[in-house]
This record gives C-alpha cells, structure tokens and sequence, in this order.
C-alpha cells in the first residue's frame, strides 16, 4: 500500500514539471527569437528594382537583365508635336530601334540594336560593378559601368564615302544610383562620346556630359521618370542643345510600356546626347514609347 507521504512527493515532482516546462519553452523560443534577430542583423541585403526597366527613357539604368534572362526593347519616336496638322503633330513620321539584351551573369549583360536613324547599328557591354545594400559593409548607391559602339551606314552621297572606321563612335558611362525609398530613385550620368569622324575642325572628337535621372513612383504600376543630359561648354554645346525627356513608367505583367516626351530623335548616346537639335519649350518635341519583353533562356 502507497503510504501518503509518497503520494505527496510524486504529486509535487509533476507539479515541479508542469510547472517548469512552460518556462523553459518560452525561454527557448526567446534566445531562438535572440539568435534569428542577431543572424539578420548581420545579413547584407542588396537593393533590388532601382529602376523597373534597362533603359529610363532615351538613356540606360544601373538595371540589367537577369543571369540567362534576354530582353527584346522596341523603341518608338514620331515627329515634333509643333509639325502641324498636316504632319499630323508628328504622327506621320517615325524612327525606330529593334535591340536585344542578354544576361550573361546577373551582373554582366551585352546588347545589340538597329536604329532608323542614319541606319545605325549599335552594341554595348553593362556590368553592374557596385550593388546597394544595407547591413554590414552597406553601400549607399549603386555603380554600373557601361561602354557603347554605334556605326552608322548611311550612304553619304554626293559626298565622298566615308571609311568604316570613320563611322564609328564610342559611348563611355558610369551610371550612379541610389533608391532613396520604395517610391524615388535618382541616377546619374557622367558620359564621354567619342566620335571618329567630324565634319569641322571646330568640332570636337570627344563630348562630355553629365546625365541626371529619376523615377518617382505614383501608384502600385504607374511611375514619372524624367531625364536630363548637360553638355559640357565647348563647340558641341555651342552647336546643339541639352537632350531633355519625361515619361511614364507602366507595368503590365510581362511588359514595361514606357511613354514619354523628349526634344532628342535619337535613341543611342550617339545622338540624343552630342546631337539634340531641338527646343522642348518650343515645342520641338518627339512623342515616343519604349516596349520591352523579357524572356527567361536559362535558369
């Protein structure tokens, strides 16, 4: 027979357990929580949809496509708004670009396109050098390194034939961003064109120019982008005007759809940025879209 005092010493040994084990789990669940806390402290995390497309409006983004990611853009310009009715405020004209985009790492992208204008083909290597981030060792903007070559093959008659190396030219760009928040996000454009051919003695064989952009976002799909490139004083600021674009951003599922309006024809650096023409206040303005498609090649 159990005598009572056993029965006192195992009633207060479970009472002890009971008692107990909920301390010891919330104990445990509290330096779990600790030690998940202290882990994603020490996490970096990179900024990610600084801009939603590779191009702002005329001008590249730090963005490039994704590792095995290839991106079809078709870029759109008709004529100044200020042509008249009977050009239909430009409607009847336009100039296009067909390119192609390739990620062939997540940072390291090469293009190619055709433009219209002056029928010029054009290719470019982007590496995203720097990527913003916070946590340890934070970067407070991001740096993609961009270099182009466009050669335009337009017959020059009745001139005499210009030589293939005399057609070329050169575009070198850091581009510099930083998104301020999910909604802003500002860029900028130190530029060097180099141009091998000249028609003057006058003009100038290297053009410098720094570029500032920024998107602000306005809803969920909908985002104002604007762009601005300033000449650096010389002969070719002398000559020509500063390539000024606003737009608007809208996502559609697969598809970024750009709007937007800009003084510039071109769109390459070849032309929007050493050979703008027109006056946006006066009403020289190209009413235009960029659309792109990306299409996942690899995983």
């Amino acid at each position: 027979m159990i005598s009572i005092s056993t029965l006192w010493r195992v009633a207060g040994g479970l009472a002890a357990v009971l008692l107990l084990t909920p301390v010891h789990t919330q104990a445990q669940d509290l330096l779990n929580q600790l030690e998940s806390q202290s882990t994603d402290s020490l996490r970096r995390e990179y900024v990610t949809a600084t801009f939603k497309g590779t191009r702002v409006i005329n001008g590249h983004s730090i963005e490039t496509p994704g590792k095995g990611s290839l991106v079809f853009l078709i870029s759109h310009r008709f004529g100044t708004l200020n042509s008249g009715a009977y050009e239909f405020f430009g409607l009847d004209q336009a100039t296009i670009r067909l390119g192609l985009e390739y990620g062939l790492t997540n940072n390291l992208a090469v293009g190619v396109g055709r433009s219209s204008l002056e029928k010029t083909y054009d290719g470019f290597v982007k590496y995203k050098a720097v990527r913003q981030s916070s946590g340890p060792r934070a970067m407070p903007i991001s740096v993609t390194l961009l270099a182009t070559s466009a050669v335009s093959t337009l017959k020059f008659e009745p001139q005499p034939e210009r030589s293939t190396t005399s057609r070329f030219t050169y575009t070198y760009q850091a581009l510099l961003a930083r998104k301020f928040s999910s909604n802003l996000s500002v860029q900028l454009m130190p530029t060097l064109v180099h141009r091998n051919y000249v028609a003057l003695r006058r003009d100038e064989n290297d053009v410098y120019a720094i570029g500032a952009a920024a998107r602000q976002k306005l809803t969920k799909r909908l985002a104002l982008t604007a762009e601005y490139y300033y000449l650096l004083p010389g002969a070719t600021a002398d000559d020509y005007r500063n390539s000024l674009a606003v737009g608007f951003d809208i996502e559609t599922g697969g598809h970024v759809f750009q709007l937007h309006f800009t003084n510039s024809q071109g769109m390459i650096e070849k032309f929007f940025v050493p050979q703008t023409t027109g006056n946006f206040f006066d009403g020289d303005i190209y009413f235009g879209f960029n659309i792109s498609r990306a299409f996942q090649l690899r995983n």
